[in-house]
């Protein structure tokens, strides 16, 4: 018999041709592909022969449906080149091959269509969990959506989890990890304002954005601990992104406003808005204090180095893994809070006797053709 090609799809070796290379019927050689049956050791050794001689490769979609092969998990992320989501994906892939389950990762850019149909795709396959990652808008329509996709993997044998997400109804069979986004950011400003600071300008995500949300709540409680109000003029929306940092620091500056630190919703958002100070000509902290969130790697690279909130985002990614396993399908709605702390490195400072409003004229004449955004 002579060999097939490794690049002839069209005659692709099946199971009936390996099971009359080696000699043996094919449901022996779905048992030794599947290890879950025991054959003699000459019996198996022909079957991997044949199946190396013929290069064949198991339909994993057939494999899923008789439930054999390598489970799955699935980790769905709206941007996977979001840093703090990577060390997520990477703690999920982590404790997944350390558990003997293959990782799936799926970015959707946010579209709710892409993120139904590769639910629906890793239901068919039986995958053994779905995870859902980030914040989102918390709304009666996502609740009940998320309920509908829950109950169906339930049905499949399989288990949602939602990390960063908002939980549920009760009685949901979800499992939820968050962390503690409001302490941390009402930790991060009660630095600030230790320090001196009133005039903290904070660039936060987008309104909806549940993540955004409780960083800004942390922001808000911790001013109003002190019996103080901060001004709303200092609040300013936009994303989690660097380039979006870049914008509002330069927007602050342009409009005038007076500020002695900035506390950035992400490290991300801190590290454009460190650039933006620095073309402005102010000196982090001298000039003004700076504050992240996430404790990403790079954050202990700028300069200077910056104080955050550190997230545990691998261990997050590892806990959900361990859960999800760790419980029956149809099992209850269960919600696992982690928590997180300040960081300190060099980018605070006390309060500088001199506010910021000056350096509107030297970003003025910097900004791009038409104008600021």
């Amino acid at each position: 018999m002579t060999r097939k090609s490794k690049g002839d799809v069209g005659n692709r070796s099946t199971i009936r041709d390996v099971a009359a290379r080696a000699g043996v019927s094919a449901s022996t050689v779905s048992r030794v592909l599947a290890g879950d049956y025991p054959v003699s050791t000459a019996t198996r050794t022909r079957v991997m022969r044949a199946v190396r001689e013929l290069d064949y490769v198991a339909d994993a979609r057939a494999k899923a449906i008789a439930g054999v092969g390598t489970p799955t998990l699935a980790f769905v992320l709206d941007d996977i080149t979001g840093p703090s989501f990577a060390h997520m994906a990477h703690g999920v892939e982590r404790e997944a091959t350390r558990l003997g389950h293959l990782c799936l990762v799926c970015s959707t850019d946010g579209d709710t269509e892409h993120e139904l149909e590769f639910i629906e795709t890793m239901r068919a396959q039986r995958a053994a969990a779905v995870i859902l990652v980030g914040g989102t808008a918390d709304t009666a329509e996502y609740r009940a959506r998320m309920s509908r996709i829950a109950d169906s993997l339930a049905s499949a044998g399989s288990r949602l989890v939602l990390c960063g997400r908002p939980p549920l109804d009760p009685g949901t069979p979800v499992t939820v990890i968050e962390y503690d986004n409001e302490s941390g950011a009402y930790a991060l400003c009660a630095h600030l304002l230790a320090q001196g600071h009133r005039r903290i300008l904070f660039l936060g995500g987008k309104p909806a954005n549940t993540t955004a949300q409780g960083r800004e709540r942390g922001y808000l409680a911790a001013h109003r601990a002190r019996g103080e109000e901060p001004d709303p003029q200092l609040r300013l929306a936009g994303d989690f992104t660097r380039d979006s940092g870049h914008r509002r620091i330069r927007q602050a500056l342009s409009q005038g406003l007076e500020f002695t630190a900035v506390m950035a919703a992400t490290d991300m958002v801190a590290a454009g808005a460190l650039t933006a100070l620095h073309e402005a000509g102010l000196a982090v902290p001298d000039d003004v204090s700076l504050v992240g969130y996430d404790d990403i790697p790079f954050a202990r690279d700028l300069h200077p180095p910056l104080t955050t909130v550190h997230v545990p985002y691998e261990e997050l990614g590892r806990l959900a893994v361990r859960t999800a396993l760790g419980r029956t399908p149809d099992a209850p709605n269960e919600h696992l809070l982690l928590g997180t702390h300040v960081v300190v490195r060099d980018s605070v400072a006390a309060v500088p006797g001199q506010l910021v409003p000056d350096a509107s004229a030297r970003v003025s004449s910097q900004a791009p053709a038409g104008g600021l955004t």
